[in-house]
């Protein structure tokens, strides 16, 4: 594990950068991961360690989102509790599966988990539109549409313990098969299941120590304080030009990790 002694000034300097860009991005279109994932690559850190890191540091910004919708969540108890549930076992099998296969087998994936991420964002607006055209609404009477629904969230908890980067518009694509209708209800859930989905990935890397909690510790102070400035400055820019300067961002990481690896 590399102590902050053996961390550059440059290094320090680059992921700490990296992370309060990524805070204000997430506060004004998200995608913000697309740039902490890549970054800690970049420092030389392994895909594994890379992974854990960047999972941990996003909790507290998690948590705290998981607060401010807490309202919001009050009618939604029983979905809370089993869709929770379904989040932190998934999230625990695909942490599992990220310490069990091999480091050089997750370094050729990583082109491939960043560019279906950068997808996923590039193209989450059109995707949720078709979902809405496509799947009728559930009954959130019927007791077959959250077990169904549960099914599909297991699969995606899997992936967000794997590799995270998407799972919210993965995740927002499955509270739309329960016909859920209001934003902060929906928002709620899904910084929940987040939440739910990253203490499990965690806990089960903890034990193994592969996080940096020296790098971890830079990236959560840049990102929380790019997060504030983020929101303070939310409503004077453009969500449309940030999502477009996170896709280039996304695509030319995804060819750069292409090219190197």
């Amino acid at each position: 594990m590399i102590s902050l002694m053996d961390m550059t000034l440059i290094q320090a300097s680059f992921l700490f950068l990296a992370a309060l860009s990524s805070g204000v991005l997430n506060s004004v279109a998200g995608g913000g991961g697309l740039i902490v994932f890549p970054a800690l690559l970049i420092t030389g850190m392994s895909p594994v360690v890379a992974n854990a890191t960047s999972t941990v540091a996003a909790l507290p910004g998690l948590i705290a989102s998981v607060k401010a919708y807490q309202a919001d969540l009050q009618d939604s108890r029983r979905l809370c509790v089993v869709f929770s549930s379904v989040s932190l076992v998934g999230g625990i099998i695909g942490a599992l599966l990220v310490l069990w296969i091999s480091g050089e087998i997750l370094k050729e994936l990583v082109p491939y988990l960043l560019l279906l991420a950068t997808l996923l964002f590039t193209f989450s607006d059109s995707l949720l539109s078709w979902l809405s055209t496509v799947l009728p609404k559930a009954d959130q009477n019927s007791r077959s549409s959250p077990h169904t629904s549960s099914l599909v969230l297991f699969f995606v908890a899997i992936y967000g313990g794997f590799y995270g980067l998407g799972i919210s518009f993965l995740l927002l694509a499955v509270l739309r098969l329960l016909g859920l209708e209001q934003i902060h209800q929906i928002n709620g859930l899904k910084v929940l299941l987040m939440s739910c989905n990253t203490i499990a990935a965690t806990i089960t890397f903890i034990p193994v120590g592969v996080i940096n909690w020296n790098q971890a510790f830079f990236i959560m102070l840049g990102s929380t304080i790019g997060g504030y400035v983020g929101a303070y400055y939310a409503r004077k820019l453009n969500p449309q030009l940030v999502k477009y300067l996170i896709v280039v961002t996304g695509f030319g990481m995804t060819s750069y990790f292409f090219i190197h690896t």
